[in-house]
């Protein structure tokens, strides 16, 4: 039958090459289909494949961020909680912020950017307070006075006019208030940017005393992801039809002493653009050059954070307060105070201060260490896509499947490493997620015709050895022929050894038939539990069923998997007990209880084909086999339903053991403990297992130091705490120390 099966297997086998040959086309047409589909894709551009690309560039800046250098100017002053604790709750009255702006102006900082949105009158000004009085005529007086004072927003916008400060506003979808007048002015080369930023229909400004006191003004918005994560960061905004500058853009503008921002959109350099109407390419101000994507953000490529960045706010009022700080740096005034909730997600921390986000844009274009997506990249990537992809539809067909696979693999590595260089070396964002899944698809339909021809092959072996070896054998021989043929190997393996016991007492009340009903019945289930949990039965005898796990297919958990399987045939059998008790019940008899012991063992086996070419059983051969069945039949004498061996228990250390006792086994110079398997995972965890397991150690101790008495104590508390299920097992104990009253022998 062997050899007439490899005849059959070679006549496929060469059928199939030149099959495959004679009709290149096929491999074309599909991959052909599936470059399309995947072209089609990457323009439709859905979510999902959107947040994949993504993702990979928040792997690569997760590798490679930007580093902070403590040598650039950017500091944050934060109204953090240590701030609050001292200064008091927000929101602070206007003329402790314009305390911190004067003290920042006298220490010498060159800019002072105030990332917050002042847009209701101080409720501190004396003014205010005024008005909760006005109708009691006995504080008349006092009531003008207040009024006549100036307002505490009067005295902020005389600390921002008196310094270099920028002050933000915000853009809104809904908003209808008319924003303020920019304070800075635009150069716009090629086509109008407001056609191509974010726009917003009104705005949220600060007071007006505020942003006309204020020399620069800025939009503090941020353009999250679909997975709200900030990964950009937009310069130029249209607010009510206008441009504005974002805030760190602005807070650049200052620093350098610039009147006037420079745009440069499609058709402005004449060429590049090739007539399209693209979008912003770059935003300049002074020689500090930013490259944009097309609707005028710019890819931030974040920096760990890190304290060196922050200033406590308190620390601004204190006279210790060193004015080295700050001098000659560009200052954003903002929080991180949790309560406040303006925290950001980014690619490197999912809670960062909303303002840590402006510094870091601040910090890059001070820097001039930019990501960039290049308006080419996206047609840059489906050219590489469809012309390796096409090589490889015509490389597939003379090739095979593995050689398919190494010039797939070796295609993708290209592109992910080309992607990496252009990352750490440019810092251009180049997607190779795109490619790889072409490159895949196609490698998929190139071979799916071999898959068929295989699977062919392999339904042929399956056939042929399906009712002879286990299911996953099977599987091994269809996947690896090499297997049929005699020899083995050296494997460590986890051997179960499970018999019925009194099964002699039962087989003389059944008839031929019912015996082998009753038996089929038995290991039906247990078959299928060790199936289940990973195992290959090697053979039943008679009322017994030997397996083992880790061999033919590899498994690293063997020792666990069968522990389990042990734990699940023990609860299969009280199922079956309590089915075979009421049907004897409903006819008026008693059926007898069936018990079944079970022996665990790890180690060293040879294994592998053992017989003769024509007929032959895959097997294990070793003393870790002798030592199961041996352990199967300690169960006997302990009373415990299953017993394993020391290397089973320490190779499943999150199972619920009991240790019972040392043998010694033949072959080896050192006694083995053996233990009994008491339960899963939960028991193991359980605070009454740790009472038991504790109880029992006392047990074992007392009796290896012949100490009788509190032998005697730990039994009665290990027999209380192990109940019913191990009322066996501490009976083993008692008759143990009922033997040796005066002395127990170890």
């Amino acid at each position: 039958m062997l050899r007439r099966y490899d005849r059959h297997a070679a006549k496929d086998a060469a059928s199939f090459k030149v099959s495959a040959l004679r009709s290149p086309s096929i491999h074309v047409l599909l991959a052909a289909a599936l470059l399309v589909v995947a072209v089609l894709l990457r323009v439709a551009d859905p979510a999902p494949v959107s947040r994949l690309r993504l993702s990979v560039f928040d792997t690569y800046l997760d590798l490679a961020p930007r580093q902070l250098d403590p040598t650039l100017p950017v500091r944050i002053v934060d109204i953090d909680d240590a701030s609050l604790h001292k200064l008091g709750q927000w929101p602070w009255p206007r003329t402790r912020l314009a305390e911190i702006v004067e003290r920042l102006k006298e220490a010498g900082a060159r800019t002072i950017t105030l990332d917050l949105i002042l847009a209701e009158p101080d409720r501190w000004s004396a003014g205010e307070f005024a008005k909760l009085f006005s109708e009691q005529p006995d504080l008349k007086l006092l009531v003008d006075k207040a009024t006549a004072l100036p307002s505490n927003d009067a005295r902020l916008a005389a600390a921002i006019a008196a310094s270099p400060s920028i002050i933000g506003l915000a853009g809104e979808t809904a908003g209808t208030a008319p924003p303020p007048k920019p304070h800075v002015g635009f150069a716009i080369a090629g086509d109008d940017p407001l056609q191509f930023v974010p726009r917003f229909r009104g705005t949220v400004p600060s007071l007006s005393v505020l942003t006309d006191a204020a020399k620069g003004l800025g939009a503090v918005n941020w353009l999250p992801e679909r997975d709200q994560v900030v990964r950009r960061v937009p310069l130029l905004l249209s607010i009510g039809g206008v441009l504005y500058p974002s805030l760190p853009l602005e807070t650049l503008r200052i620093a350098t002493k610039e009147t006037t921002v420079f745009v440069r959109s499609s058709g402005g350099s004449g060429f590049t653009a090739f007539g399209q109407r693209t979008g912003v390419e770059q935003v300049r101000v002074g020689k500090t050059v930013l490259p944009t994507d097309p609707d005028g953000e710019l890819w931030l490529r974040f920096a760990r954070p890190d304290p060196r960045r922050y200033i406590s706010a308190y620390r601004v009022l204190v006279p210790s307060f060193d004015p080295k700080e700050v001098a000659g740096r560009d200052i954003l005034i903002g929080t991180s105070a949790v309560g406040l909730l303006d925290l950001r997600a980014t690619p490197l921390d999912p809670a960062v201060p909303g303002v840590e986000v402006h510094a870091q844009a601040l910090e890059q274009m001070l820097s001039g260490e930019h990501l960039s997506r290049p308006a080419l990249a996206t047609g840059l990537e489906l050219v590489y896509l469809v012309l390796v992809g096409g090589a490889l539809a015509w490389l597939i067909g003379r090739l095979g499947a593995i050689g398919a696979a190494a010039i797939g693999a070796a295609a993708v590595l290209a592109v992910f490493a080309s992607s990496w260089l252009a990352y750490t070396n440019a810092g251009y964002l180049l997607d190779p997620v795109y490619p790889s899944i072409a490159l895949l698809l196609v490698y998929l339909a190139t071979s799916l015709t071999g898959y068929i021809a295989t699977e062919r092959e392999r339904s042929r072996v399956r056939s042929a050895f399906g009712h002879y070896v286990a299911a996953p054998l099977v599987e091994e021989l269809a996947r690896n022929h090499d297997k049929l043929k005699l020899g083995g190997e050296t494997r460590e393996v986890t051997v179960l050894f499970a018999d019925v016991r009194g099964f002699t007492g039962i087989a003389e009340g059944l008839t031929a038939e019912g015996l082998i009903a009753f038996l089929n019945r038995l290991f039906t289930p247990l078959s299928d539990i060790i199936l289940e949990n990973r195992g290959t039965i090697d053979k039943f005898m008679g009322d017994a069923v030997m397996a083992f796990w880790n061999a033919p297919l590899l498994d690293d958990a063997h020792a666990t998997n069968a522990c389990r399987a042990a734990l699940r045939m023990q609860e299969q059998l009280e199922r079956l007990n309590a089915l075979w008790a009421a049907e004897a019940a409903a006819g008026g008899v008693t059926a007898p209880r069936v018990q079944l012991g079970i022996g665990l063992n790890t180690g060293d086996c040879c294994v592998g084909n053992v017989g003769s070419p024509q007929r032959f059983d895959y097997s294990i051969l070793g003393d870790v086999v002798n030592i199961a069945s041996r352990l199967e039949g300690e169960t006997k004498a302990y009373g415990a339903p299953i017993i394993v061996g020391e290397q089973t228990a320490l190779a499943a250390p999150r199972l619920a053991f009991l240790e019972l006792a040392s043998v010694k086994v033949r072959g080896k110079e050192r006694p083995e403990r053996i233990f009994a398997l008491i339960g899963d995972e939960a028991v193991e965890a359980s605070e009454s297992f740790a009472r038991l397991k504790g109880a029992h150690a006392h047990l074992l101790a007392a009796v290896a130091t012949d100490d009788a008495k509190g032998a005697r104590a730990a039994l009665a508390e290990c027999a209380e705490l192990g109940g019913a299920p191990l009322a066996r097992l501490y009976e083993h104990y008692h008759r143990q120390l009922e033997r040796q009253p005066a002395s127990i022998d170890a």
